[in-house]
């Protein structure tokens, strides 16, 4: 993979490291700064639902993660563009169905990932 995509996946797979410290442990405080749309009792009563998509959203990094340690190429790519797929895939839900700026947020990113991983 060349280096630009790698930086990418890496970028990415930090950002979803975070998003699952938020979701999962830091839901009640940092998760009202980027949320800010919810009334402030929704936030106890989303606790455990938002820790749950935070473990998948660690699923996300730890794939990414795992693909920047691959050796073998093909796969590496492969493994890569599937977990962009799903960060891309996630991020247009999430863009409909939560915030509008999760599009720029995930789905942006994880698109110009896959562009870089199958063009350079």
């Amino acid at each position: 993979m060349h280096i630009a995509a790698k930086i990418i996946v890496g970028l990415i797979a930090f950002l979803h490291l975070y998003i699952m410290w938020f979701e999962m442990f830091a839901w009640e405080t940092r998760g009202k700064k980027v949320f800010r749309g919810f009334p402030e009792e929704a936030y106890r009563h989303l606790k455990v639902p938002m820790a749950n998509q935070g473990l998948y959203n660690g699923f996300l990094a730890a794939g990414l993660i795992w693909s920047l340690i691959i050796s073998d190429v093909v796969w590496q790519k492969n493994i890569a563009i599937f977990f962009l797929a799903c960060v891309a895939v996630a991020g247009l839900y999430g863009s409909i169905t939560a915030a509008k700026k999760i599009l720029y947020v995930q789905t942006v990113p994880a698109t110009i990932g896959i562009l870089l991983i199958l063009f350079l």
